[in-house]
C-alpha cells in the first residue's frame, strides 16, 4: 500500500513538472525560437573570426547589461517608474559614453579601464569556439528566468587562458559580497533604529536630484568593472571605427531596456523592501557605489558586482528586519524572508558561476590541467 502511495505522489510530481516544461514553453515560444536562431547561427559562424567576433559582442552587450541592470540602473527604474523612460535613457547612455569615452582615450583604445590587461585575459581571441558564443545566449535565458548571475564569471572566464586569473576573480568577488553584507547591516541598522524620519512621510525634491546623480555615479563606476565583460570578444585596443560600434551598440541596447523597464529580471530589485522609494534607492546606490570604487582601486583584476551588490541587498535586507520589528516573533518572520531572499539570490548565482567553470573547463585545455593539479592529492 506504501508503495502504490509513493507511485503516486511521483506521478504526481512528475506531471506538475512536465505541465510546467508545457506551461514555460508555451508562454516562451517566441523567445525560445530566437534562441535557436541565435544558437544556430553562432554554429554557422564560429569559423569567421570576424564575424564571430562582432555577434558575440552584440549578444555579450545586451545579455551582460540586461543581466546586471538590476545593480546599476535597477533602483533608478523603480523609483522613476513615472518619468518618461527616453529621459532616463539619455541621462544614462550619455554617462555610458563619457565613461567608455574616457577610457579609450586615457587607456591608448582599451574600454575596459585596464581590467583586461591582467594575465590570462591580456590576450584578444584570434579565434573562437562554439561554446564562447553560446556563454551570452545562455546569460540571456538566465537572465529570462529572473536568475541574477554573475556576468563577469560566465563571460570572462571561457576567454581566461589561466586558472590562477579564474581563482583571483572569485576570490575578489567572494570577499566583495561578505564586505558589501557586513557593510549594509550596520548601514541600514542605523537607519532603521535610530533615523526613523528618514523614510516617512514624501520624499522632499532635491531627493531626486540627489538620487540621479548617485544613480550616474555608480553607472558610471560599474561601467569601470564590468565594461571588460563585453569588450572580451573585441581587440584590446579600439580603432575609432571600432569604438564607434561598441559604444554605439551599447547606447542603443540601453533605450531597448529602458523601453522595457529593465524587463524581467527587475523583479529581483522590485521585490525587496520599500526599494521604489526615492530616499532608499539613493542609499542603495550611494552605499553600492563606495564599494566598487574601492575595490576599482584597489586591483585591476576583473570582479563580479552581482556578488556585491546581492551582498549589499542581503544585509540590507536582514538588517531592516531586525531593527524594525520589536516583537520577538514579527522580527523572526521578517528575519526567516529576508533569510530566504538573501538564499535564493545566492543559489541563483551560484548556479551562473557552476555554468561558467564548467564551460572554461571544456574550452581551456591549459586551465583545465591547472584545476587537475590544483586538487590532484
Amino acid at each position: 500500500m506504501a508503495k502504490k502511495i509513493d507511485q503516486n505522489i511521483n506521478q504526481d510530481a512528475l506531471s506538475k513538472v512536465s505541465y510546467s516544461l508545457f506551461d514555460f514553453t508555451k508562454r516562451e515560444k517566441t523567445f525560445l525560437i530566437v534562441i535557436c536562431i541565435l544558437v544556430s547561427f553562432a554554429g554557422i559562424i564560429t569559423q569567421n573570426t570576424y564575424v564571430a567576433m562582432w555577434f558575440g559582442f552584440a549578444l555579450a552587450a545586451y545579455s551582460a547589461i540586461a543581466n546586471d541592470s538590476i545593480q546599476t540602473i535597477g533602483t533608478f527604474i523603480a523609483s522613476n517608474q513615472q518619468r518618461k523612460w527616453y529621459w532616463l535613457w539619455l541621462f544614462m547612455g550619455l554617462i555610458f559614453v563619457a565613461t567608455v569615452t574616457y577610457s579609450w582615450i586615457v587607456f591608448d583604445g582599451d574600454v575596459s579601464y585596464q581590467r583586461l590587461q591582467v594575465p590570462g585575459l591580456d590576450k584578444a581571441p584570434e579565434s573562437f569556439v562554439f561554446l564562447q558564443l553560446a556563454a551570452p545566449i545562455v546569460l540571456l535565458v538566465m537572465t529570462r528566468m529572473r536568475m541574477p548571475v554573475s556576468t563577469t564569471f560566465l563571460l570572462l572566464n571561457v576567454f581566461t587562458y589561466k586558472g590562477g586569473t579564474i581563482i583571483d576573480v572569485m576570490k575578489k568577488s567572494f570577499l566583495g559580497y561578505l564586505l558589501a553584507f557586513g557593510i549594509a547591516i550596520i548601514v541600514w541598522f542605523i537607519v532603521e533604529r535610530f533615523v526613523k524620519s528618514f523614510l516617512k512621510g514624501e520624499a522632499k525634491p532635491f531627493w531626486y536630484i540627489l538620487q540621479w546623480f548617485t544613480s550616474g555615479i555608480l553607472w558610471s563606476v560599474w561601467i569601470m568593472q564590468d565594461a571588460a565583460n563585453i569588450a572580451v570578444f573585441l581587440p584590446r585596443q579600439l580603432n575609432i571605427y571600432e569604438f564607434i560600434g561598441y559604444a554605439g551598440f551599447i547606447f542603443i541596447g540601453l533605450g531597448f531596456l529602458f523601453y522595457m523597464k529593465g524587463d524581467r529580471i527587475q523583479s529581483i530589485v522590485n521585490e525587496k523592501t520599500r526599494v521604489t522609494d526615492v530616499r532608499a534607492a539613493t542609499l542603495v546606490d550611494f552605499v553600492y557605489a563606495i564599494i566598487l570604487f574601492y575595490f576599482k582601486m584597489a586591483s585591476n583584476i576583473p570582479m563580479s558586482t552581482t556578488w556585491v551588490f546581492i551582498g549589499l541587498l542581503g544585509g540590507r535586507e536582514l538588517a531592516i528586519a531586525y531593527a524594525k520589528s520589536p516583537k520577538l516573533k514579527k522580527r523572526k518572520a521578517r528575519i526567516f524572508r529576508a533569510y530566504t531572499l538573501a538564499r535564493k539570490d545566492i543559489l541563483k548565482a551560484s548556479l551562473g558561476l557552476l555554468v561558467s567553470l564548467i564551460l572554461t573547463l571544456i574550452i581551456n585545455e591549459g586551465v583545465r590541467k591547472e584545476f587537475i593539479d590544483l586538487f590532484r592529492f
